[in-house]
């Protein structure tokens, strides 16, 4: 996934009429956008993983926002369903996270289980695609 993907998204989400959905990934594509901008003054490329990493803030973000308006009371209903509608958009590219069992697995299939070891591997080769929180409760537990 690149920019170019989310463009081309956003122009068939256009055509079909699908105002949430343009919405959401507007948000997408400006957060790319910064981010790419940010990665090239560094002299580094935006990779997979972070695209994966502003997809999951940017859920995050419409989340938080949805439960403002939730509290706000019922004079917001639609745009509660804008926002749900907006989430739904999102989630849909995102991959699947990885199960407790998963992580579980992975972690004691490693050498060294150490947690500055454990969570590097977990970042570098499963980012976007695991929540490290649950990483390190898990390897905690171990």
């Amino acid at each position: 996934m690149n920019i170019d993907f989310f463009k081309k998204e956003k122009v068939a989400k256009m055509k079909e009429k699908d105002k949430d959905a343009v919405s959401a990934l507007n948000v997408v594509i400006n957060k790319i956008m910064l981010s790419s901008i940010e990665k090239r003054a560094k002299g580094e490329e935006l990779s997979e993983g972070d695209i994966l990493s502003l997809l999951q803030k940017t859920e995050k973000e419409l989340i938080e926002e949805k439960s403002g308006f939730e509290k706000a009371g019922a004079s917001y209903a639609d745009k509660v369903q804008s926002l749900e509608n907006q989430i739904a958009t999102v989630k849909s590219y995102l991959p699947q996270m990885m199960s407790k069992e998963e992580i579980k697995e992975i972690i004691l299939s490693l050498d060294d289980k150490s947690v500055p070891a454990v969570m590097r591997h977990f970042k570098t080769t499963y980012a976007g695609k695991c929540d490290m929180k649950e990483v390190n409760e898990i390897l905690r537990s171990l």
